[in-house]
């Protein structure tokens, strides 16, 4: 019942532009598919080559986490279509370069900028020793070449959703990642992402006004650089902006928000990556069916790069039915391990993932909870829910006509007393990435996908008392598409 309106003389514009910075324009021949396929990672036994990311490579892995992939003309101006999912299309996330010195880029601080497909040079020098301090020595950082850094413009997104937007921090974050990690491992370069690190010295690196933009992760990419020279002084820079709309309105509550969940010494940092990571698992008491998972390579990085291309959120479903093939490969695949330092053991999750099956073939209809680990799935209540979805996603159709839907929950309370306040950042995040893994997966399976906002307190109820003290986290709808006209492709 909110009286919010959208303003569209104030609506902001989705990209950050440097008034004063000339740009580095990137090749865009780097980015067509035209090249030999690569072994994408499904399996944590597989290998990974420890090589170094060339500029080619980091031209791609930009391109296809955060690129602009297709755009539509209209009346207005034009609207940009991106490589990962987003809010609202808000596209509040950008990234960063932390580089040493690659063949055909001199180590520095860099702003990509998907529209020109250019990066903006913030600083000059190898300031990778900056990040290794403020993570308290992140061992994964000392020989990493590349490191990506995301951040999150509050306004690009709270003009719509207003303090909600620091939920979708976390979500649109985790799909532009669930590209990222992906095209990592397709190209054989191991890469972790970092979620402990000092908040101000990540902010002060990348000269970030934090009333507005702040920063979010750090994946690093590649072991095969020098540990990196004492970090420089971080001297604040004189770099003009130009300013998202005529007026921001700003949200205390994000602000608040975020200071809460701050690490403000490397010693903390030190301190939260070293405290207990067990949250309790969810034992089995139903009935059970067990997945049937194909075997053999399921995706190559050619047939990654072309689902990212044609990839979208689905505006309709067809009621038809998916086969338990197509269901068991989507869960099976899309929740294989997040290589993370808030994860550990690899393969830990911090989200459970109920589910609620209208469409598919072989097993009834009705909500369920998924048993990663074993590979089954357990049947909570049996019956027609397609109205109960449309009611736990806002009334609308799309979690009704799908196939299935996936419902993150995570046991917050327990999250947060064991990783503290930045336990939220994680579970969100998680949850983004897990969402982001679905969509590839359903779109390489020519299938449709769409992430979905909910009634929080509605679909707890539903699913307990299976669910009783856990909070919902994101929302997943799933099945057959209804095909869209296809835009012109921007590369």
């Amino acid at each position: 019942m909110s009286s919010h309106t959208l303003d569209w003389s104030i609506q902001p514009q989705p990209f950050k532009i440097y008034q004063n910075l000339s740009p580095i324009p990137l090749p865009r021949e780097k980015v067509t598919t035209k090249s030999l396929p690569s072994p994408i990672l499904h399996d944590d036994e597989t290998k990974l080559s420890s090589g170094a990311p060339t500029l080619d490579h980091l031209c791609r892995l930009l391109y296809f986490s955060a690129g602009v992939t297709r755009r539509r003309r209209h009346p207005g101006g034009e609207f940009f279509f991106r490589a990962a999912s987003c809010t609202g299309a808000l596209y509040e996330i950008d990234l960063y370069v932390v580089c040493a010195d690659l063949n055909g880029l001199a180590a520095g601080v860099y702003h990509f900028n998907p529209r020109d497909f250019s990066l903006y040079p913030l600083r000059q020098g190898d300031h990778r020793g900056v990040l290794t301090w403020a993570t308290g020595q992140d061992k994964s950082l000392i020989h990493a070449p590349v490191v990506l850094l995301s951040t999150g413009t509050y306004w690009r997104n709270s003009w719509k959703y207003q303090a909600r937007t620091y939920r979708h921090l976390g979500w649109d974050n985790g799909t532009i990642l669930a590209n990222l990690l992906r095209m990592c491992h397709s190209i054989r370069l191991p890469a972790k992402l970092i979620l402990g690190f000092v908040d101000e010295k990540i902010n002060q690196l990348l000269n970030l006004d934090t009333q507005r933009e702040v920063g979010l992760s750090l994946v690093a990419i590649g072991t095969q650089a020098p540990a990196p020279p004492p970090p420089p002084p971080v001297e604040a820079l004189d770099l003009e902006t130009k300013p998202l709309s005529m007026v921001e309105v700003a949200y205390p509550e994000i602000l608040q928000m975020h200071s809460s969940t701050q690490l403000h010494s490397a010693q903390e940092v030190v301190a939260w990556k070293d405290s207990t990571r067990t949250v309790s698992s969810t034992l089995a008491s139903g009935r059970l069916f067990d997945l049937d998972i194909e075997t053999g390579t399921p995706m190559d990085r050619q047939s990654l790069e072309r689902v990212i291309l044609r990839r979208g959120s689905s505006r309709q479903f067809l009621r038809n039915t998916i086969t338990f093939s197509q269901f068991s490969n989507l869960l099976h695949r899309a929740s294989q391990g997040v290589q993370a330092d808030f994860l550990n053991p690899l393969g830990h999750s911090l989200s459970d993932w109920y589910l609620l099956v209208h469409a598919v073939d072989g097993i009834p209809s009705g909500s369920y909870f998924f048993h990663r680990a074993q590979r089954q799935i357990e049947l909570l209540q049996e019956g027609d829910h397609r109205e109960t979805a449309r009611h736990l996603g806002l009334g609308q159709s799309l979690p009704s006509d799908a196939s299935f839907n996936v419902f993150f929950l995570a046991k917050l309370k327990e999250i947060l007393q064991y990783y503290g306040n930045r336990g939220y950042r994680a579970a969100q995040l998680e949850a983004g990435i897990l969402g982001g893994n679905l969509y590839l997966e359903a779109y390489y399976e020519h299938l449709g996908a769409t992430g979905l906002t909910f009634f929080d307190d509605d679909v707890i109820k539903f699913f307990s008392p299976h669910a009783e003290g856990k909070d919902v986290l994101f929302l997943m709808a799933l099945g057959h598409g209804r095909k869209q006209k296809v835009q012109k492709r921007f590369l």
